[in-house]
């Protein structure tokens, strides 16, 4: 049987696709299978596995063969320390060897794995911990709050001391989980509008990933592979770091506070030949001003997160010589729709979310749940064992097959790619002793695509009041989850039911 790898023109893939192919590219089975050996251990001798852009400029590279032996003293020492198979294990870490260390060491162990922002104000986190109940924290910052806010909870920092217990420990370590483990819980910020819950992934999950990083991301072996996005969200973990580590492929991530120079002096540095980003983030690339002070030579670039303005995607054609290729899905079912980047024979249509991945069957549907035809708008959909699911996205096909989005079906929040609940924005603002009424919705942005906007009836509407609610919602949630535009109002538009009519929010946001 040739390998999956082999396929390299778009008809041979939808001929030749199969899961059997998927699985073949793996050393574990249906039966029994380690998601850290998967991407670690089996290839360790291919030497760089990471390399880490820090904001302070510095960078860092980690081989197969360093991590294959620092998560096995990880796994031995989460034993050591009492921690059972099955428990969890949050890595409250930035890129950075800690973060990777921690995460696969703790799925090569048997424990699952819960990465998490590290930028999570205590009311943020707490959600996430109170839900996951994690038996051990690591973390680089000081332990001691966290120790203070989840008493129960082992929390460790990763410092010289941590490291020096690492290597009293055996490098060598068995991984003995089956693939229908849980090897790793990744948090959203909800569907709808639901609190943050965790999409439990399985160590068989890498084998799903396959179908992304080979038609989504367009991985092959050679590959010098980017992703600056955080690997505490999906993207990040699933696209930046699983899927290129599971192939042998050497990958980079990005660590600190954004800066467009950064990323230009490691996509030059790294000799980056294969990105993937949010669209905000080739806008910020964009808006600095310094792609004509690098060499950079790339042949694919995808994105995901949010659909890319026209300009922005203009200038990346522009200044890489390269179509921008769309990657669409949701954490829940995986991503469904890809642009097949470097594949032969398949044209991208800018603006377009593509075209089905192999195997999947997509529709517009109407309310009924009835297939529409092409040009008419209705819920994109996908099959799922003999039933539709809806994605909660509004869009349309073209008379060849692609796939359009018009807008999201309810009240979820992209901003620069990140995903946001307005449930959980709302009920941190009404902890504010001037909040009495709120209600949260997305509104337009240049840079980001979209923010967070809040709507207040405010008890106390004293001058500095709505710089006030922004500072404590920057300690209580993620800095990028604040509403960065707040507006003060007397009442909020109710349904007849007493709800808070949003759909009049968003109305009152669109006049001028």
């Amino acid at each position: 049987m040739n390998s999956i790898l082999d396929l390299t023109t778009y008809d041979e893939v939808l001929r030749g696709f199969s899961w059997e192919k998927l699985w073949a590219l793996f050393d574990g089975n249906e039966a029994r299978m380690n998601l850290a050996h998967e991407c670690i251990d089996r290839h360790r001798g291919k030497g760089t596995a990471i390399s880490v852009k820090f904001a302070d400029g510095r960078s860092e590279h980690y081989d197969f063969a360093t991590l294959a032996d620092l998560t096995g003293r990880f796994a031995h020492w989460l034993e050591r320390r009492g921690i059972a198979k099955g428990d969890r294990v949050a890595v409250i870490v930035e890129p950075s060897r800690a973060f990777y260390v921690g995460m696969f060491g703790a799925m090569k162990y048997g424990a699952i794995a819960v990465p998490m922002f590290t930028l999570f104000g205590p009311e943020g986190l707490a959600l996430r911990i109170n839900d996951c109940k994690p038996k051990l924290i690591l973390t680089q910052s000081d332990p001691e709050p966290m120790r203070t806010q989840f008493p129960d909870t082992q929390v460790v920092r990763a410092d010289d001391a941590f490291w020096a217990e690492l290597a009293a420990e055996k490098s060598a370590y068995v991984a003995t989980t089956s693939a229908s483990d849980y090897a790793l819980f990744q948090y959203t910020s909800g569907t709808t509008r639901e609190l943050p819950e965790a999409v439990k992934h399985t160590h068989r999950a890498v084998v799903t990933l396959m179908v992304a990083a080979l038609y989504g991301l367009g991985l092959r072996h050679g590959d010098r592979y980017f992703c600056p996005s955080s690997p505490a969200w999906g993207h990040g973990l699933s696209h930046g770091t699983i899927s290129p580590l599971a192939l042998g492929i050497r990958t980079a991530s990005y660590s600190g506070k954004f800066d467009a120079q950064r990323i230009f002096e490691a996509l030059q540095e790294f000799e980056i030949s294969n990105v993937a980003a949010a669209p905000t983030v080739f806008r910020m690339l964009r808006n600095s001003g310094l792609r004509e002070k690098y060499e950079i030579g790339l042949n694919k670039i995808s994105y995901a997160g949010e659909p890319m303005d026209s300009e922005t995607m203009a200038w990346v054609e522009q200044a890489f010589g390269v179509t921008p290729a769309s990657m669409y899905g949701t954490t829940e079912v995986g991503v469904v729709m890809v642009n097949y980047p470097g594949l032969d024979g398949y044209r991208i249509k800018p603006g377009s979310l593509g075209k089905p991945v192999p195997g999947a069957q997509m529709a517009i549907l109407d309310a009924a749940g009835d297939e529409l035809a092409p040009l008419q708008t209705g819920e994109i959909s996908v099959r799922k064992k003999s039933k539709w699911f809806p994605l909660k996205d509004r869009g349309y096909t073209d008379e060849e097959g692609y796939f359009y989005i018009e807008g999201r079906s309810d009240d979820v929040i992209i901003s620069a790619g990140w995903t946001m609940s307005a449930l959980e924005i709302e009920n941190t603002l009404l902890k504010h002793p001037a909040v009495l009424e709120a209600a949260v919705v997305a509104v337009p942005d240049p840079l980001r695509g979209q923010v967070a906007k809040a709507y207040i009836v405010a008890r106390d509407a004293r001058a500095d009041v709505v710089e006030d609610i922004q500072s404590f919602m920057k300690e209580r949630l993620s800095k990028h989850e604040y509403p960065r535009q707040v507006e003060l109002v007397g009442e909020l538009p109710k349904t007849p039911a007493g709800k808070v009519n949003r759909k009049a929010l968003r109305e009152l946001r669109r006049k001028p």
